[in-house]
Formats: C-alpha cells, structure tokens, sequence
C-alpha cells in the first residue's frame, strides 16, 4: 500500500544536501522499523532489518563517489501500517497500535485473546488504575515515551509500555509485559475429565486432552477404559500418537484392542483455533459405514445434550442437522429446517453470513464470531460462531448461537434501574431547592394574612398566592414520592380498612358508568405505611382505570386484598420477590390495555400515553415511589383489549410485645396553645426561610436569635445566652446541622433541638440519629411552625 510517493523520474541532479533527502528518508523508515522490533520484544529482527536498510545506503553512496550525475529516482515507499499489524504478530507479549488519542488501530493476536477489543484506555482495573494508564498516555506523547510497572488490569496487572512511533509521531504503540492469558490448557482438561466428559461418554464419545507435544493432559472415563489400562497419571501414560494406530481407511484404532478393535473416526479439535501445531481435544467415534458421520447418531444425541445451540452445515453451504437449542435461538418451528444459514438473518447480513460459511468451509480451518440480527428478532443483535470443520465425513462448518433474549433483557432492566435512580436523584434534589422557595412563600402570605380579614381588598389574593402554593408544594411531593425521598408518617394497618375508607370517594370518582367491586382475603397481615399516602396509590391507580375505560362506555373496577404466605411467593414466578409473608392489593380493570411495548415505561416519570394537557406523567411514578418507600413491590400485566392489573405487595409487620410507655398525654389545651415564651436559636442558611421564620417566631411571643451557619451558632451558644430551642437546618454549608448539634450538646447536654429540611426523614435518619430531636419538613407554614416549637418544648 502506498501511502506517500514523490515524482522525482527526470529530474535535474540533486545538488548540495538535497541529493541526501531520499536516503535520509529511508534511514527514517529503517530506524522506525529497528525501533517498533525493538519494542515489541524482537531486537534479532530489528537489527536484520537495519542492517539490511544500511546496505542499500551503502551502495547508493558508492553509487554517487562514482560521479553519477543524473539517476532515475524510484518513487519513495513509507512504511505500510499493514506490516506494522504483522510486525505486532510477533510478540508474545499483548501489544496494540493506537492514535494519539487512544483509539485503536491495530492489534495482535496475544492482545485479543486478553483483552479483547477493549482499547488500551479502558483497561485499568479501577479509577486508580485508569488514571495511570491516561498519564502514561500523555507522558508518551509529550516525552517519546513511557512505562509503569504493576498496573492493576481486567484480569489481573501488567508492566505497560508506551512509545510514540509513526512518521509523524501520531501513533502510540502499547505493550503488556507479563499479562498472561489465562490458562485455557488447565481449563479444558477440567471439562474434559469432568461432567461434560462424561457426557460425552454417555453418547459414546472417546474423549481426549493432548498438548502440542502430544502428551496426553486429560481424558473421560470412556477413552481411560478403552485406549488405556489404568487411571491416567502424567508419569505412565504414553504420548497420544503411540495409543493410537491409522487404518488404511483412514480411521484409526487403539493400539490397547488390538487390530481387531473397532475402527474410529477422529477429530482434533483445537484450543486456540488461530493457532496451528498446539493442544488440542480429541474426539472419537465410532466408524459407521453408509450414513455420513454428520448425521450418525453419536453426532445428533450430543449435538441435543449441549446447552448451546450448535448446527452443522456442509461445503456447499447447507445445513445438515441442528440441535434443540439452535431452534430456540433462531426462532424456528421444531419440524422446520432452513436451506441455508443466510435464512436465519435479516436480508442485510444474509452476505456477511454466506461469505463466512463459505471461507470456512473451503479455506484453512479457523472461527470467529459474526454479529448478525435474526429476522425473528431484528432488534436484538447476537453473535454467530462461524468455525470450520475437518474430517465429520459432509460437515464442514460448525454453527454457534446463544438465545441471549434474557441478558438482553437484564441489560434493558440495569439500564432501567440507572436511568430511573439517576432522574430520582435530580427530581430530590429540585425538590429540596423549591421546597425553600415554598417554605417562604406560604410563610409571607401567612402572616400578611394576620394584617387581613376576610372581605379585605387583598385578602383574596393572598390566599389565591398560598392556594397556588400548596399546589407547587404537592407536585415537589409527588418528585420526592417518585425519588423515595418523601416524608412519611408510617403506622400499623389493615389494607381492608384503607380501601374501605377510600371506596366513598372512589364511587364519585369512577362516575355512573364504572362498576365498582370490592373483594377482601382472610387472614391478611398488618402493614405499615402511611395511610394517606397508601389512600392516593390507590385513587392514582383507579383514575388511571376509568381514562382507560372511557373509550369502551365504562366497565368493571376491582380491588382486591389477599395473604401471600412465604410459601406460596416462589409460585408467583417472580424474581424481585423475596421470599417472606405479604399483603396484597391487586387493583384491575376491563379497559383498553397497555401495549407491551410500553408496559415496561409505565412507571417512568413524565411519561404518559393521555393527550397534551390531560396527563402530567407523574401518577404511576409516584404510586412506584410510594410502594417502593414502603417496603413493598409493585408489578404490572396488561393485556391489549381485555385490561389492566396493578398488584402490590406489601411485607407483613410482625408486631412485638411493646412495654407501654407510661407517658401520659399531654393536655389538650397545651396542644392548642401556640404562643410561647422563651429564647429560640434559628440557625438557617437561606435567608428567606431563615426571615419568615423568625418573624413568625417573633409574633408567637418568642424571643429569636439567628445564625447563617452552624459555626456562627456555636459561638452564639459559647456566649452563654438562656437559649429554650435550637431550630436549625439539616443540610447547610461549612457545617451542617448533625454535626453542629453535637459539638453543642458537649456543653449543653439537655438543649432540646427541632431539625427542619426539605428533605424528607427518612432519607436523613443516619445524619440526625441524635437523642432528643424533633423533625419539621419543609414547606411549612407558619402555624405548622409555631405547633412544632411548642410541642418541641413541651416534651422536655
């Protein structure tokens, strides 16, 4: 391949140095070359191929002493990438040609077989170890080159050496010293000598592990009872060649029965198919004459036996026999056999698949793995082994494929599962900033309301001002149910007694024309949840049941609650389920169905199949956010045009025999009382929360002393100051509000504290798992406030 050539032919004579620029460019190329030798490990070649640039140059500069004045130049030839990749064949050593960049361009056959594909950046093992191997990256192309010892990699660590090479310096030739593939030898005699020997052994398959040697590593019960005379030992078994004899016919014989043994056919199958001369499996059967080895019943019933699919083809390109699972994962009838393989795949592969079948059946025997969509299945590609075969009488390609149908579908579920935490994380954490934004809003109209009297010009504007805003403060709690970050009140309860208190409003819900049936289970367990929120799961779910009914006139709603015993989970099929007692409340309707194609996105937040304007999306990823914050699971079947079932279960809770507090009620007239007395220390880092909040303090009789941080409190509380109440934030800067408490409890030990956030409890409980502490989320309004405080001080 040329990839530079100058027109010098009938030029004028080379005066000065530039007659020296054509040898000085091959003395470039000869010392790259020298060099990349060098590098991967080979300096007897890399010497050979200097020594033989030098001579040329030799005899071109006797060639000028000798007066030549005008020469035909031949056109220059830099050197071809494609030897480079040949060049890299030679180590033994994984070593791989890249842009400067780190993109891959050329590898040799000891860095597939380690790593694969994988480009020498994505290699490190770990943040550390991938950090040095883009530092050896950019010390290289700014220095020529690089190396670091013991560096961690997929499968285990490697000294790598990096070295800047190309006529331009912008390729970067990588080597792994001491990064050895895995012992594929100690492997194979595993397999052989263990169960999948035996079932070869079953099937009548002598079966035989012999390194490049020819000394026997392993063998199945079946060849040590007939080739051999005892159990194999590495110091008393012959080398293979000399337990076995060739016939005539072409079929061999063990040397141990004779030469009136039954004659065999063998098949030598090797470990690494790129390589020639090296370990090997042995197979043999048992020579039939008439039918064709392919289809002989040694061949079908271990072709059946094996998990993966295997078919096998002919030179002409025809399939001869396919087991069971080849079937299953090309998607075809049990009675039905295509012509050729190309039938299997969309019409775009079907070239690819032919021309493959055809270079193994007709060249050198090799393999290699072909991605390819099959028509049954488009939209998934999968990996067809194409491997040839020598010496199975017709057969001469060897077909693999594996129904990856269920990792494709584990995949799609971790891309699920990462893409739904990563949206619950941003919808918390927008939460959190527009709850402060509430807590101010709703605190200001509250107490420009105490200024106001109903019949006041502004009196209804400002309620309109706080109506809008506790409607902002349920959507920021429907983001926080879909993150699992909403505060709940959890309490002990019966699942027949939430449904029958929301069986009233559901009737008005539904309408006239939905049927509402109600079906209740023995025996079911107690659940803890909060109430109001397991009252909206449901009134979610069965408002999504009418809008599907609608297009069909109406129909019938059922819910349903029923005990599921730890026993009887493993029936359900499911496997998310973990095994122990549940309550369920399944809620079905008879309504157009969910298309399967987007059953699984049902849950998704924003995402909803209703017109523009009718549906915001969030419905069902709040009912996900609330079941899930319970405890509980939550599954969907649907079918198109029978209808749709939600099925939740939720963990029964053992009650345990709890010793009664003593603690007696407080009175109902304190609890109603929401003016006090007393210094309260607000320690709050947004001003508008921290200023409604104390204005609201101030006008219930307290005394409030304020703080931005948690160190600008702590130097408060040094002062010495009478303080009743600390109310400070959970999350702030410099200092957060856990740890700002507990320097302060140090010197105050019985300082009651009222910890408020947008965040929800739960999600906080590690940080503020401090005795003696009240919890107020966020957005509160000013009576909320004032209601905290005092029952705060009124429990110490």
């Amino acid at each position: 391949m040329l990839y530079e050539q100058f027109d010098l032919g009938e030029s004028k004579p080379l005066d000065g140095g530039l007659r020296w620029l054509v040898p000085a460019l091959v003395v470039a190329a000869a010392a790259s070359g020298a060099l990349l030798f060098y590098l991967i490990g080979l300096p007897l070649y890399g010497g050979l191929f200097l020594a033989g640039f030098v001579a040329m140059l030799v005899a071109a500069f006797v060639i000028d002493r000798r007066g030549a004045r005008r020469i035909e130049v031949e056109p220059v030839i830099l050197p071809d990438l494609a030897l480079v990749g040949s060049a890299l064949g030679f180590s033994s050593d994984p070593a791989a040609m890249t842009q400067a960049d780190g993109s891959l361009k050329s590898i040799n056959p000891a860095y597939k077989v380690r790593f694969g594909q994988q480009a020498p950046l994505d290699l490190g093992k770990g943040k550390q170890a991938t950090k040095a191997i883009q530092s050896l990256r950019e010390s290289a192309v700014r220095d020529g080159e690089s190396s670091m010892a013991d560096i961690p990699l997929t499968g285990g660590p490697a000294n790598v050496q990096v070295a800047r090479a190309g006529a331009n310096g912008d390729l970067l030739l990588w080597r792994f010293v001491g990064a050895a593939p895995p012992d594929l030898l100690a492997v194979a005699a595993k397999r052989v000598s263990g169960a999948t020997g035996d079932r070869l052994a079953a099937a009548g398959v002598l079966a035989a592990l012999v390194d490049g040697n020819g000394r026997l590593i392993a063998a199945n019960g079946l060849f040590t009872e007939r080739a051999l005379t005892g159990p194999l030992t590495l110091n008393e078994v012959p080398p293979f060649p000399e337990v076995i004899e060739t016939s005539s016919e072409g079929a061999v014989r063990l040397v141990a029965e004779g030469p009136e043994g039954r004659p065999l056919r063998l098949i030598s199958i090797p470990l690494e198919p790129a390589g020639e001369g090296g370990a090997a499996t042995m197979l043999l059967f048992d020579w039939e004459e008439g039918p064709s080895l392919a289809t002989s019943t040694n061949v079908q019933v271990l072709l059946e036996m094996l998990p993966i699919g295997l078919a096998l083809v002919d030179r002409d390109g025809r399939f001869l026999m396919m087991n069971k699972a080849f079937r299953v994962a090309g998607g075809l009838p049990t009675d039905e056999m295509p012509s050729y393989p190309g039938d299997l795949v969309v019409k775009e592969d079907k070239a690819a698949v032919a021309d493959a079948v055809r270079r193994n059946a007709r060249g050198p025997s090799m393999s290699g793995d072909l991605p390819v969509r099959l028509a049954h299945q488009p939209g998934e590609p999968v990996a067809l082994t194409v491997a040839g075969l020598r010496g199975l009488g017709d057969a001469a390609v060897l077909l693999l494929l594996k129904d990856n149908s269920e990792e494709a579908k584990l995949k799609r579920q971790i891309a699920q599962a990462t893409k739904m935490q990563a949206v619950g994380q941003l919808a918390g954490g927008v939460a959190h900033d527009f709850n402060n934004i509430l807590t101010a809003i709703i605190g200001h109209c509250d107490l420009m309301l105490m200024r106001h009297t109903p019949g006041d010009t502004d009196y209804d504007d400002i309620q309109q001002i706080k109506s809008n805003s506790n409607r902002a403060a349920g959507l920021t709690r429907q983001l926080l149910a879909f993150s699992r970050q909403q505060t709940l009140r959890p309490q002990l309860l019966q699942l027949p007694d939430v449904v029958s208190e929301v069986s009233h409003l559901l009737k008005r819900l539904l309408g006239e024309t939905v049927q509402l049936v109600v079906k209740h289970g023995r025996d079911l367990g107690p659940v803890r949840a909060d109430p109001g929120q397991l009252e909206q799961v449901i009134v979610n779910l069965a408002v999504n049941a009418r809008d599907a009914m609608m297009s069909k006139g109406g129909g019938a709603l059922t819910i349903q609650t029923y005990a599921v015993r730890a026993d009887q989970v493993a029936d359900l099929g499911s496997e998310i389920l973990p095994i122990a007692d549940y309550s369920a409340l399944s809620i079905s309707d008879t309504g157009t169905g969910i298309p399967a194609s987007i059953l699984s996105k049902v849950f998704e937040p924003f995402f909803t199949t209703k017109e523009v304007g009718k549906g915001t999306g969030l419905g069902l990823s709040t009912v996900y956010g609330i079941v899930k914050q319970s405890g509980g699971y939550i599954f969907a079947d649907s079918k198109v045009g029978e209808g749709t079932r939600f099925t939740i279960y939720l963990p029964v809770h053992h009650v345990e025999a709890e010793k009664s507090s003593g603690r007696r009620p407080a009175k109902a007239a304190a609890e109603n009382e929401l003016w006090g007395t007393g210094t309260i220390l607000l320690v709050e880092d947004e001003p508008m929360v921290r200023t409604v909040a104390e204005r609201a303090l101030t006008r219930h009789g307290y005394k409030v002393l304020t703080a931005n941080n948690g160190e600008e409190a702590l130097e408060i509380i040094d002062r010495g100051d009478e303080i009743a109440l600390l109310i400070s934030d959970v999350v702030m800067p410099l200092m957060d509000g856990p740890t700002m408490v507990r320097q302060a409890r140090k010197t105050r030990p019985d300082l009651p504290i009222l910890f408020m956030s947008g965040y929800a409890e739960e999600q906080l409980r590690k940080s503020i798992d401090i005795a003696n502490v009240a919890f107020l989320p966020k957005p509160f309004s000013v009576q909320e406030l004032a209601e905290a405080v005092r029952k705060a001080l009124s429990d110490n």
